[in-house]
């Protein structure tokens, strides 16, 4: 799995080192303080690894690189996600099991990775990343956009998830957990989502009951994304999943479900990034971590800055806890007064 991330000049993140990375990882911070970006760098270089010498790709490592960040991030040239002001270039270092990957840039690369160099070996496995807004409304779309018109709007995270979820599901046994996991992903939202080949339509599917995607909830298409990739063999025991914003679209309830389907798959050896800003998913994960007596590292943002720590040792201060300790101050005055 990936041990440690460093970033320095990328984006909103001048310096961030973030070691002892464990089977589940949790970025916690509020909006625009840079959680979907970090997910986002570590998916970029991962998935250039997956994605380096495989069937017949051609391209160099660097070549990969530069289309991932491109369309990734999106940006006019991949000089502008160097941070505004920074005096030096773009460092990016990734340590996997006990090899480094790592990149850099200056403020001037347009299409051109300057420096890199991998000593991870060969990744048959897939990574993917699950935005918080679900795809399966908007699939076609979104491969209209990347395949025919070739534009910015959906970016990689959900060109790379429509093209795994539309795999067909292979045959023979699964992983017993994976079994179980969509088991109880079917079980959470009462169903499942299908696709009819002859109408070429999506529906869900409710015991004997069939509903238009149209008029079906947002939160049931994202669990349901889930339940397919577990099906088709995308992912795999060694497979990495980056889950922006966790509780996008789920009651309370269905999250603390979910994110124990996602602790399960993890005993198996996918390693999951999370990112979130509920106080909901940081008590959550704080219990699984106390209960099972595992690592869950954690990093916050918090008055201004990143710090690290782990779930296991306690809940850290952080921006959630602190609304929700101003929240219950402010019952209390309204109880006295």
């Amino acid at each position: 799995m990936i041990t440690q991330v460093s970033l320095r000049n990328f984006g909103p993140f001048q310096e961030l080192l973030w070691s002892g990375l464990s089977g589940i990882n949790l970025v916690i911070g509020p909006n625009s303080s840079g959680k979907t970006i970090l997910l986002k760098a570590i998916y970029s270089a991962i998935k250039t690894v997956e994605e380096y010498k495989k069937g017949d790709e051609f391209r160099s490592a660097a070549d990969i690189l530069m289309n991932k960040l491109y369309w990734t991030f999106q940006v006019n040239q991949i000089g502008d996600l160097v941070t505004k002001g920074a005096e030096s270039g773009l460092d990016f270092e990734m340590v996997y099991e006990d090899a480094k990957f790592k990149y850099g840039f200056g403020r001037d690369t347009t299409k051109k990775i300057q420096f890199l160099e991998s000593y991870i070996p060969k990744r048959e496995s897939n990574s993917l990343f699950l935005p918080a807004k679900e795809i399966l409304s908007i699939y076609k779309d979104i491969l209209r956009s990347r395949e025919y018109s070739n534009e910015f709007g959906f970016d990689d995270t959900y060109y790379d998830l429509a093209k795994a979820w539309l795999l067909q599901p292979k045959g023979g046994k699964n992983y017993k957990v994976f079994a179980e996991a969509r088991n109880n992903l079917e079980e959470l939202i009462d169903g499942k989502v299908e696709h009819n080949e002859q109408l070429d339509k999506l529906f869900f599917r409710r015991g004997k009951q069939r509903f238009d995607l149209g008029v079906t909830a947002e939160g049931v298409k994202k669990i349901s994304i889930l339940d397919t990739l577990l099906g088709n063999r995308y992912l795999d025991s060694q497979s990495i999943l980056f889950v922006d914003e966790v509780e996008s679209a789920l009651h309370p309830d269905a999250l603390m479900r979910f994110l124990e389907i996602l602790y399960n798959i993890s005993k198996l050896g996918v390693q999951i990034f999370i990112s979130s800003h509920s106080y909901f998913v940081v008590k959550k994960l704080y219990l699984i971590a106390r209960s099972k007596n595992i690592s869950i590292p954690f990093l916050s943002y918090f008055e201004n800055s990143w710090d690290t720590y782990d779930l296991s040792d306690g809940i850290p201060p952080n921006s959630i806890i602190e609304e929700s300790v101003t929240l219950f101050h402010e019952e209390i005055d309204l109880a006295v007064h």
